[in-house]
């Protein structure tokens, strides 16, 4: 499936190894020197070829802590980048940001991680040269006879670079390894996570995956890179009015695989107009942040924050800031989102698992969608079509579970019962996110009135 990210990556592919090569082979030999005792030698000398450690999810930024990470991809451009601009990123509710749009000099990454750190926002770099070169642009062999490859040496040599570049901020979050990498490059990304790690094991390493309808392509992932997240992009709102009929089996492998690799499962959601694919309403976004909430989303990202300009290509209209710098609908829409939704419910969600998701009340049931089925708990879900997210503790002995329901329509009221086990339920209590609290109500049917792309967060309590 075609991927607008392909058109904002950079223009060309540059093949310098930044300060040249006997640079390079200098720097590379520091690193192996300083490195080897602790890592182990092999072919390249380096701790490429041992087994390094791979921090918990929970203790990086971002993937840790108890707050929901919402970030944005294409950011102000340079000349936007102001303290008022990143107040406004701070204001709309986001976290963090991972930059682009034309952001390629280290010495702009240090102005805008400054940016950041004062408004409070974490960053991930895009486009570094040294990450790229590690990464993108070439693979990590020991044989010299591969094309277009450096040493493990040399890739330790250009993540330290970076890494020594960007570390002093307290705003850097990470680096972005690969937007979208084929299968194929699954092993050098798996060499180059594990330089990270040995040399910047509290930074988060990010790479975010191309929209597949294979499973083995994200089970592989999973599986060869030992990533800390899983990120996606797929984008639903065709024109029209049509969705992308494989949305939710999408988002049903990923899922799949983020639960295989117990690690948090992140994705973009739409907030324009591009080819084929229509401009969302404040509804359809809170929608495409509900749906993968139930899927079980641990961080939200939204594709694009400022609007790629014309001579991108693809037909980008307005996103949530305008080519010129003026916020539209959207960026308000986003701001009521995320501050009074998103960061509320994801916090009560983003320890707990995914347990099921399934649809309820709806005939035919989209490609790789599973149709309600009741448990001890809830015994049936009638009315309107909903998506149902089931969660549990990680505390395997909790017998509680959050139900997370989200209305099937992102232009439709729903309107949903859910019928509890009175036999088994204890207490039933709905989350309130704008006094960040469960409200308990009387055990019975649980009556819900969802506006267009809205879901609401409940508790049960087992006896």
């Amino acid at each position: 499936m075609d991927s607008p990210h392909q058109i904002l990556g950079p223009s060309r592919r540059s093949l310098l190894l930044g300060a040249g090569a006997t640079a390079l082979t200098a720097a590379a030999a520091t690193a192996s020197t300083s490195t080897a005792s602790a890592a182990g030698t092999a072919s390249g000398g380096v701790g490429v070829a041992a087994e390094v450690a791979v921090p918990a999810p929970d203790t990086l930024p971002l993937t840790g802590g108890p707050e929901f990470p919402i970030g944005l991809f294409w950011p102000p451009h340079p000349y936007a980048s102001t303290a008022p601009r990143f107040a406004e990123i701070k204001n709309a509710g986001f976290d963090f940001l991972i930059s682009g749009n034309y952001a390629g000099d280290g010495n702009i990454f240090q102005y805008q991680l400054g940016l950041a750190r004062d408004a409070g926002l974490k960053m991930l770099i895009s486009d570094d040269i040294q990450i790229r070169n590690m990464s993108r642009w070439f693979s990590i062999s020991d044989n010299p006879a591969d094309f277009l490859s450096v040493t493990p040496a040399e890739a330790q040599a250009l993540y330290l670079r970076a890494r020594n570049a960007y570390g002093p901020y307290s705003s850097l979050a990470g680096f972005n390894f690969y937007d979208e990498p084929g299968a194929g490059w699954f092993a050098t990304l798996a060499k180059a996570l594990a330089i990270s790690r040995e040399l910047a094991p509290q930074l988060l390493p990010y790479v975010n995956l191309l929209p597949s309808d294979d499973p083995a392509y994200y089970r592989n992932f999973v599986d060869v890179v030992q990533p800390s997240l899983i990120s996606f992009d797929r984008y639903p709102l065709l024109s029209e009015g049509r969705e992308d009929a494989n949305y939710f089996h999408n988002w049903a492998i990923v899922r799949d695989a983020a639960l295989h690799g117990d690690i948090p499962a992140w994705v973009f959601i739409q907030t324009l107009a591009y080819n084929n694919h229509r401009e969302p309403t404040a509804a359809e976004l809170l929608w495409q942040v509900n749906i993968s909430l139930a899927y079980g989303a641990k961080g939200i990202q939204y594709f694009t924050y400022w609007t790629p300009e014309a001579a991108r290509g693809e037909g980008f209209g307005p996103a949530l800031i305008t080519v010129d710098g003026q916020r539209t609908s959207r960026y308000y829409a986003a701001q009521q989102i995320n501050t009074a939704w998103l960061h509320p419910v994801g916090r009560e969600l983003k320890p707990l698992i995914s347990e099921t998701v399934e649809h309820a009340n709806e005939t035919p049931l989209p490609n790789g969608a599973v149709a309600f089925a009741p448990t001890t708990l809830v015994s049936g879900v009638t009315g309107d079509a909903v998506v149902v997210g089931t969660f549990r503790s990680r505390d395997a002995a909790t017998t509680d579970r959050w139900l997370l329901i989200a209305n099937r329509s992102h232009s439709a009221r729903a309107k949903a019962v859910v019928a509890l086990n009175q036999q088994t339920v204890g207490s039933v209590s709905l989350f309130q996110p704008a006094r960040q609290k469960y409200v308990p109500q009387r055990v019975g049917p649980v009556q819900l009135s969802l506006a267009p792309g809205a879901a609401t967060l409940v508790k049960l309590t087992a006896k």
